[in-house]
């Protein structure tokens, strides 16, 4: 070239775009050269990963490499807009035509790729509808509903039967029939759930003596009832306590009964319940429905007290907090004034009255420390027990 002479001027573009121009900017590691070979690179490249994918999994990893945001045809559609204006059309072709045949081939390949996954689901999942089922799989039932139902065996073995009554009762059942005064503590909202509205004469019952006076109503006497059933009162749930519980009260109406009688029967089930030969004691004590009452004790069966009263208990004994006796319920003989209240003559019959926690029993029993197990509603606390599920 000579000193000061001009330089000839470039060849015009091929409209192939055979090496398309870019502007500087486009020559960084983020911006792909939009020529006809990186783009039909790129185009082959995407096209045999979607080939190669497996799954519908898989497929999604390739159209994020090859058409989202950081793939190579996604980055040069980008860098259009900063071409010469004379050369956006022609890579503008260029590039939507890759970017077209990859879409295409994507789409493809997803309902080749579902269509093999939802046969292959369906031949893993078939059903022989021609095989034995069991129309009726087993349940899981609460150790409280399996103690109640034993509880209920024990009465009907000693010839017994076992009578219901309703939840919502009338206050005069709950407590005027069975010798409560007016003012007696019970009655107190803070103790006694009442049914709105105020002053209707309903209340959840807080034990399952109303049953007795109902059955006596109805059936008269001779009687011998079990009475298991849902209780409730305003205690705060706790280790040891609850607001919704489960009772079961006996009732024997009959000529000449007496006190021994009912230690006869309350031995018979406590032999029943926790095994073996039971020493039991009667404790003085008070109930408006009976009369004399007591509550009976049995002594303890976890500790050396279990040997008799000639030995002493262990001080750090949980089952009977080392006195070596545990609490079994309230008894006594039905109070005169009950049997009046339901027509019964008492000077011609006389009866017994005991009532039991079955939830006390359930954590005497097996060893329930903490009331919260048994109304949580974990079912490995019905596992626990032997119960198929």
């Amino acid at each position: 070239m000579v000193r000061g002479a001009r330089a000839p001027a470039p060849a015009p573009s091929s409209p192939r775009m055979k090496a398309t121009p870019v502007p500087e900017s486009a020559s960084t590691p983020d911006v792909p050269v939009i020529d006809e070979p990186t783009i039909t690179a790129a185009v082959d490249d995407a096209l045999a990963a979607i080939s190669a994918a497996s799954g519908t999994a898989e497929l999604k990893q390739v159209r994020i490499a090859h058409v989202g945001d950081a793939g190579v045809l996604s980055r040069a559609n980008r860098a259009i807009k900063d071409l010469p204006k004379d050369q956006k059309a022609a890579a503008g072709k260029l590039v939507g035509q890759g970017k077209g045949r990859v879409q295409k081939a994507l789409a493809a390949r997803q309902a080749e790729l579902a269509a093999a996954e939802e046969e292959a689901a369906l031949a893993a999942e078939t059903v022989d509808v021609t095989l034995p089922t069991d129309r009726r799989p087993r349940g899981a039932a609460h150790p409280l509903t399996t103690l109640q139902d034993r509880i209920s065996d024990i009465f009907i073995g000693m010839g017994w039967e076992i009578a219901e009554g309703p939840e919502i009762e009338a206050e005069w059942f709950n407590f005027d029939a069975l010798n409560f005064d007016i003012d007696h503590p019970a009655r107190q909202m803070q103790d006694t759930f009442y049914v709105a509205p105020e002053g209707s004469g309903q209340v959840l019952r807080t034990h399952t003596s109303p049953v007795q006076a109902r059955v006596l109503l109805e059936r008269g006497v001779p009687l011998y009832i079990g009475c298991p059933g849902t209780v409730f009162r305003t205690d705060e749930l706790d280790a040891t306590h609850t607001p919704v519980f489960n009772q079961v009260e006996g009732l024997a109406i009959d000529k000449d009964l007496t006190m021994a009688n009912l230690v006869g029967t309350l031995d018979s089930i406590a032999r029943a319940l926790f095994g073996g030969e039971p020493v039991t004691r009667l404790r003085p004590s008070y109930f408006p429905f009976t009369e004399p009452s007591a509550e009976m004790d049995f002594r303890c069966f976890s500790c050396g007290a279990r040997q008799g009263t000639d030995h002493d208990a262990d001080p750090a004994c949980r089952v009977c907090s080392g006195t070596g006796w545990i609490e079994m319920g309230g008894c006594g003989m039905v109070n005169p004034a009950v049997l009046r209240a339901v027509g019964v003559d008492p000077e011609e019959y006389q009866g017994f009255a005991f009532g039991l926690g079955i939830e006390r029993i359930l954590m005497l029993r097996n060893g329930v420390a903490d009331m919260h197990d048994m109304v949580e509603g974990d079912v490995r606390f019905s596992q626990h027990y032997g119960t198929e599920i």
